[in-house]
């Protein structure tokens, strides 16, 4: 293909690093590739974003081996276009991942931007929002405090590992396959075992645990980004959430866009990033831009103007670049695509 003429979408594989909770069997059995060695529950796709403290583990590497960060930070516009650029340079704004809860999560909480800029040098926090994409009958998700919290009280929790009094004090919510929940920054939450989901974050590795025992971390040392507990805790949203807050944070299914395109995700979630459910009837167009496709089911083609029409399948994550242009999807598939927002 003439580069002069656009690009094209990218098949990625799967980038699993190690992590200390369990999981990662839905991840091998949907992708039909990828490492199940029950530590690996996250696949990062299409990262720019490296773990914690790391300098590489969790970047994605294209096919040819060059890193995706490289290959943006060489030329965003792209990639990405000049909105975004103009928007977030070249910095892709975005983090996709697919999640497979072998056990439940620690509660944990995610700094806000006011946070992360104030503490962590950085402009982003680590806001998130998750389709479900598989979730056993009595799964579960755990989002918010029931009634406000004081910081003593917290801090007591936290310290003594209490878990069942910070279990108690949360709003359960069970979950089913195709609901949408946004995760504002700051709220405390958790999700059980027996769910696999897809999830749009912000581009960044932050967390704060609140509960680490029985899981394979030191938390006293490592569960409070360096920050020691005291200012760690100052990232903890410790209001009660209203019934019209949570119905906010939700969507059982999106309201339709266009034929063959839903919202996946509640409107609190669009000042960050969006997730479009694309089911073909018997087409959908997907409009340019940068995104994160992951396809969840059948068989199908992806064909634009700038490049050969593919082959896809459940499991593949496809990168949309910018250049690419306006795609068609057709056939018997389904997809998730991932988005920043420009706003």
């Amino acid at each position: 293909m003439d580069a002069s003429h656009g690009m094209a979408p990218v098949i990625v594989g799967p980038n699993q690093p190690k992590r200390f909770y369990r999981g990662g069997s839905r991840i091998h059995a949907f992708r039909g590739e990828g490492v199940a060695d029950g530590w690996r529950p996250e696949d990062w796709v299409g990262s720019t974003t490296t773990l914690f403290g790391e300098t590489a583990m969790g970047l994605t590497a294209l096919p040819d081996g060059t890193l995706l960060r490289d290959a943006i930070r060489a030329d965003p516009r792209p990639w990405l276009g000049p909105a975004h650029v103009g928007r977030h340079g070249d910095n892709p704004a975005l983090l996709v991942k697919l999640l497979d809860a072998g056990q439940r999560l620690p509660i944990h909480v995610h700094p806000t931007r006011d946070f992360a800029k104030r503490h962590l040098r950085s402009p982003y926090g680590k806001a998130e929002a998750w389709v479900i994409l598989e979730a056993s009958n009595d799964a579960a998700i755990f989002l918010g405090f029931v009634e406000d919290i004081d910081r003593p009280t917290i801090e007591t929790w936290v310290r003594r590992q209490d878990t069942s009094s910070m279990l108690r004090s949360m709003n359960r919510i069970p979950v089913r396959a195709g609901d949408g929940v946004f995760v504002p920054a700051g709220t405390p939450h958790t999700l059980s075992d027996g769910i696999f989901l897809l999830e749009a974050q912000e581009p960044t590795d932050f967390s704060v645990l609140l509960e680490w025992q029985d899981f394979a971390i030191d938390g006293e040392a490592f569960g409070h980004l360096g920050l020691g507990l005291d200012i760690a805790l100052d990232a903890v949203d410790l209001s009660g959430w209203s019934m019209e807050r949570l119905r906010g944070a939700l969507v059982r299914l999106g309201a339709p866009v266009r034929s063959g395109l839903t919202t996946a995700l509640p409107a609190s979630a669009s000042a960050f990033f969006q997730i479009d459910r694309l089911e073909p009837q018997p087409t959908v167009e997907i409009e340019p831009g940068f995104g994160v496709l992951v396809i969840t089911a059948g068989t199908g083609r992806i064909s634009g103007k700038a490049f050969d029409d593919f082959e896809v399948t459940q499991g593949m994550s496809v990168l949309v670049p910018y250049g690419a242009g306006r795609l068609r999807m057709s056939g018997d598939v389904k997809g998730l695509i991932s988005r920043p927002s420009l706003t």
